[in-house]
């Protein structure tokens, strides 16, 4: 099965999956690779002004990463990860998709000029 996009992580993602617990990590890892095998909105799905999320839940502690498309190059398909956070609920915080709107304006600028 052919992936469907590749994932860049910037600084932010990799420092919040990185002070995850080891099977928190593993579980969000695997998610992000089954994601690009599949479509399924349990694993990644839009959420508004073209910010998606990846989710993995584990031992009742939801696990968000926050992305982008960039399908500006022709060779392949891009989903850059913002940052993340652990929730209680399912609602996304506002705060959060606007922060992830900041980076995909800053991402887009610094590559347009």
């Amino acid at each position: 099965m052919e992936e469907r996009f590749d994932t860049v992580l910037l600084e932010e993602a990799k420092e919040f999956i990185g002070s995850l617990d080891k099977k928190s990590r593993k579980k969000i890892l695997f998610n992000i690779w089954k994601a690009k095998l599949q479509n399924d909105s349990s694993l990644f799905k839009p959420l508004e002004n073209n910010i998606w999320e990846f989710r993995a839940l584990y031992l009742k502690q939801q696990i968000r990463l926050f992305a982008f498309w960039d399908k500006t190059e022709s060779k392949r398909t891009l989903v850059i990860a913002t940052h993340g956070i652990l929730k209680k609920t399912s609602k996304v915080p506002k705060k959060e998709i606007e922060k992830a709107t900041m980076i995909r304006n800053k991402y887009f600028e610094d590559k347009n000029s």
